[in-house]
């Protein structure tokens, strides 16, 4: 039989996942990996090239074992990673420097470009490639030109992560376009670098590497990687992409005007765009999608599952000790708590991620709002229901934004990720934006996505998105309750009242942010 490769670069760990040709997970291989902070530099997150690689092995020998399966049953290898991480390389492609996505290291190199182009330079940014200067390379970039100008000097060429783990298994350098695309210095309208932009930043435009688009060939597994990974040399190596993307294509999210909830550490609202187009207010992300030709919208809630994962670690460990020996999960003992909540949780109203402002983005303190000092109404799971109906109008409210700018009217949407395992928040999320819900059953839609991706450069599948179509399956759907939907507008109008007061609060010093973008100058942040 034959089998495909997928490494998954995410954030936090990195799998090896092996699929057949009928989308069916076969076997996986994960490690944790940790991003290093250097002394003194404050934000900085280096991703650490040597031990990384050598876990990008472990995971592929540990998933071949435990499929029964050797190098040779895999016809082809894709590899995607998290975005905005990159890689620099020297003029022989050996990787010479490297940060994860949530480096944070140029926020004085980001209000200085802010600064002497007045603004102008970040909205011609936006317009090109649907990215701010806040999660761009450029910054990053002019901060190893004033403190690590040894590295600078010395770098030839620049990649995605997800690119560094294919030069490693191929010898090749490129870039694709759904990765390379958060850079800020990728063209969405021609899916190419724009060289101009890093001349007008002070950077220099020579390190640019080729792009070639997902599922195409970039080379062929090296007899040094088929010794350290356990794969066949000469497999063929197929570009993949970013994660958001190849998650949408896993799901089958390939055509225009359809639309994702992807759920996990962050919440992302993705929407395919029927024509490549960025947002007048510059408060939408906009990137290239893996199909060709097509860009998505992309709306970021923040730290959602974060915040579940702190509250049951913080409030809830006696249902934690329930769940285990109940032998169940503590998230779904907390939904079946929270389910005898009635809609609106007794007017609780949790105050963490904000509607996402690309240009100028931040968020007011971590609270809740309008508590109660009655116990049969204010608990842990009336706060548990409030955090999820919070999550799903946070949502409704990056979704209206999209729409506005774009024109789409959605139909439904596809539900995905960790989020999604739980029957309530499905139907809440259904509830609150008024629209069917479909939750997939692959739980691995990234790196199906990339799988995929392999087995057309492979020869295996003729086409990505009918492909992606063809292979998703439905666990479930949800259909709006119409008896809860006056109740959740309403909501959402207070909610993000409050939620402007709150921000003021952080504007006047009396409260932290949660989150603020780097080189965020918040007195000319437009009013919500």
């Amino acid at each position: 039989m034959s089998y495909l490769l997928a490494l998954d670069a995410g954030t936090g760990s990195i799998r090896a996942v092996i699929f057949d040709l009928t989308g069916r997970q076969v076997a996986v291989g994960q490690a944790e990996w940790k991003h290093l902070s250097v002394e003194n530099v404050p934000g900085s997150m280096e991703f650490d090239l040597a031990t990384n690689w050598q876990l990008a092995c472990q995971c592929i020998r540990q998933a071949l074992e435990r499929a029964g399966l050797s190098g040779a049953n895999i016809k082809s290898i894709a590899c995607c990673s998290m975005r905005e991480g990159i890689v620099l390389y020297d003029q022989y492609g050996d990787a010479i420097w490297a940060c994860a996505n949530v480096d944070a290291r140029a926020s004085r190199e980001v209000a200085e470009l802010k600064e002497i182009h007045n603004d102008q330079f970040e909205s011609e940014v936006y317009d090109v490639s649907g990215q701010t200067l806040a999660l761009s390379a450029m910054p990053r970039l002019l901060w190893l030109a004033h403190h690590r100008p040894d590295i600078y000097r010395n770098a030839a060429t620049i990649t995605m992560i997800s690119d560094w783990l294919a030069a490693r298994l191929s010898g090749w350098l490129a870039v694709d376009p759904s990765n390379a695309g958060t850079t800020g210095m990728l063209d969405l309208f021609t899916r190419d670098w724009r060289p101009s932009l890093l001349d007008m930043a002070g950077l220099r435009a020579d390190i640019l590497s080729p792009v070639k688009e997902t599922g195409s060939v970039l080379g062929e597994v090296t007899k040094e990687a088929a010794q350290e990974s356990g794969l066949r040399e000469g497999t063929p190596v197929i570009m993949g992409g970013g994660d958001v993307q190849l998650g949408c294509l896993g799901l089958g999210v390939v055509r225009p005007g359809q639309t994702a909830v992807l759920g996990g550490t962050f919440w992302q609202q993705v929407v395919n765009l029927p024509q490549v187009r960025t947002d007048p207010e510059m408060n939408i992300r906009v990137n290239p999608h893996v199909i060709p030709g097509m860009a998505q919208a992309e709306s970021i809630s923040f730290f959602t599952g974060l915040t579940m994962r702190w509250f049951r670690d913080a409030f809830c460990a006696e249902e934690k000790l329930i769940a285990e020996r109940m032998g169940m999960d503590t998230y779904s003992l907390l939904e079946e708590m929270a389910a005898r909540v009635p809609a609106g949780s007794h007017g609780v109203m949790p105050i963490f991620s904000d509607a996402m402002h690309f240009k100028q983005w931040y968020h007011a303190a971590p609270s809740f709002i309008n508590l109660s000092i009655d116990p049969e109404k204010c608990n842990k799971a009336t706060l548990f229901r409030a955090l999820e109906e919070n999550a799903a109008i946070v949502s409704a409210c990056n979704l209206a934004q999209i729409s506005r700018f774009s024109g789409v009217k959605f139909d439904s949407l596809v539900f995905a990720g960790g989020g999604s395992k739980g029957a309530l928040w499905s139907q809440i999320l259904s509830d609150v934006t008024g629209l069917p819900v479909r939750v997939p059953e692959v739980k691995e839609a990234t790196a199906l996505g990339c799988a995929i991706a392999a087995g057309v450069g492979a020869g295996l599948y003729d086409d990505m998105a009918a492909t992606g179509e063809r292979l998703v399956k439905w666990s479930r759907e949800f259909t709006p309750n119409p008896q809860h939907r006056e109740l959740y507008d309403e909501m959402m109008q207070k909610w993000q009242a409050v939620y402007a007061d709150q921000l003021g609060l952080v504007d006047s010093g009396l409260t932290t942010s949660m989150w603020q973008a780097p080189g965020l100058v918040r007195d000319t942040r437009p009013s919500p």
